[in-house]
């Protein structure tokens, strides 16, 4: 068990949607203060997505990610960047074909699925392991594909984290560091509570953990119900921690988080008891110091 912690916050991600709760940050400017917000209730790293100003619909314009960055810089609070990688992966079959990509539909060339990190040069970029139904569609993250975008990740400058949803992720996480296009030590984000993929539960987690390469620097979430218990668990298991309003919309039972600091503020409250003290980005920054940064 460690007395520091780096603690993400997920602000707002691509599948919480405007109409389950109106506290979502939307625009460039909400999504910027959630992250400022965030940061100085504790976390050390924002996960940030982008979402049409218009309609509140997942985006990848990389104008509104350069938006949220710049106006994180102003503000003079120092976190640590990790921009997603995650759109851009899902087909949805056609009823009719399912050869044929039906409506929501974003599978893309691993080239544009990168072209903001490229551009913007984050600290971390996410890398999504997992090929896997999610919702209504497949997400798809072909091995060649993850390749070209860690490749592409690396050349950057960030750090990719490793989004692993089963224990396959794992397996092909391991397969592209014995291949040379991931560099070890890597750095691992245990999704939990996905439907057909890792359950939020103790034991669930450690397998998860004990699967991981060795020297990994890891952390896990888990979304909806399971956010603090696997706060919890990861803290006690040595992992690091997230949370945010990506993964999870209640403060407690019933009742809306009305921030994302909110949950922040509740997660360093939590981890409280045990002693510990979530680390600066600073402090963070020499965490990742240890993580591969070329293959």
């Amino acid at each position: 068990m460690r007395s520091r912690y780096i603690l993400t916050c997920a602000v707002t991600g691509n599948i919480t949607r405007p109409d389950q709760t109106p506290y979502l940050p939307i625009t460039p400017e909400q999504i910027a203060t959630a992250c400022i917000d965030a940061a100085r209730a504790g976390a050390a790293v924002v996960h940030i997505h982008v979402r049409d100003p218009a309609t509140g619909a997942p985006s990848m314009d990389i104008t509104l990610y350069e938006e949220v960055m710049e106006r994180i810089a102003r503000s003079g609070v120092d976190v640590v960047i990790n921009l997603t990688t995650g759109p851009g992966g899902r087909f949805v079959p056609s009823r009719e074909d399912p050869r044929t990509p039906a409506p929501g539909t974003t599978l893309l060339p691993p080239e544009k699925r990168v072209e903001h990190i490229l551009r913007l040069k984050p600290e971390i970029a996410t890398l999504d392991l997992n090929t896997m139904w999610s919702g209504t569609a497949a997400v798809i993250n072909a091995p060649w594909s993850v390749k070209r975008m860690a490749e592409l990740i690396y050349a950057a400058g960030a750090i990719p984290e490793l989004e692993v949803f089963d224990s396959g992720d794992i397996a092909l996480a391991k397969a592209l560091i014995a291949e040379g296009a991931l560099a070890a030590p890597c750095l691992f984000q245990i999704c939990m509570g996905i439907p057909y993929g890792f359950a939020a539960d103790s034991r669930t987690l450690i397998y998860a953990r004990d699967m991981l390469p060795d020297g990994s620097l890891w952390a896990a979430f888990g979304i909806g119900r399971g956010e603090f218990p696997i706060l919890a668990q990861a803290f006690l298991l040595g992992g690091h921690v997230r949370v945010g309003l990506e993964d999870n919309i209640y403060i407690r039972k019933g009742e809306l988080a009305t921030s994302n600091a909110q949950l922040v503020e509740h997660a360093v409250s939590l981890l409280r008891h045990f002693g510990a003290e979530p680390m600066s980005a600073a402090e963070a920054r020499r965490e990742l110091a240890a993580v591969g940064r070329t293959a």
